[in-house]
């Protein structure tokens, strides 16, 4: 049998709390003794993914942000969701440098940090309905790598 544990949060879609979700998520993979490079990596990530979900899918209108962080045998899965406008055409939107919002000097570099930091990203979306980001990290390979080397 799996284990797991989960951890759900429910939040509004503002900037301030950008800081609030990185934390809270990593808090909750600290169970898992993560090197400090997996937790920035995660932190990225999820910074990258409730921006996008604050600027991009609420356009600067209040609506909620959900986060949900499972762990199964070594192994962190992330969910952030929201609400708003949705994503039209997601292939287009993770394309390097791409942004809908480059008066507010957007880089278009969101989903390409996700990717960079962690193992699996999945992008669902639909117009009017808004977006489901989906991240996993295998936890522990850094570790690994420093056993076998200094042996």
């Amino acid at each position: 049998m799996k284990t797991t544990n989960e951890m759900e949060l429910l939040f509004d879609s503002r900037s301030e709390n950008e800081g609030f979700a990185r934390v809270a998520v990593s808090a909750f993979l600290t169970q898992m003794n993560p090197t400090l490079e997996e937790v920035e990596d995660v932190r990225t990530a999820v910074s990258e993914a409730v921006t996008n979900a604050i600027i991009h899918g609420y356009e600067g209108k209040e609506g909620k942000i959900r986060i949900l962080s499972r762990i199964c045998d070594g192994v962190f899965y992330i969910e952030i969701k929201d609400d708003g406008v949705g994503i039209p055409d997601v292939a287009k939107a993770m394309e390097p440098l791409f942004t809908t919002k480059p008066d507010l000097e957007r880089s278009g570099l969101g989903f390409v940090f996700m990717q960079s930091f962690m193992d699996e990203v999945e992008v669902e979306s639909k117009s009017g309905e808004g977006t489901l980001v989906k991240m996993k990290k295998h936890i522990g390979k850094g570790q690994e790598i420093w056993t076998t080397q200094s042996l």
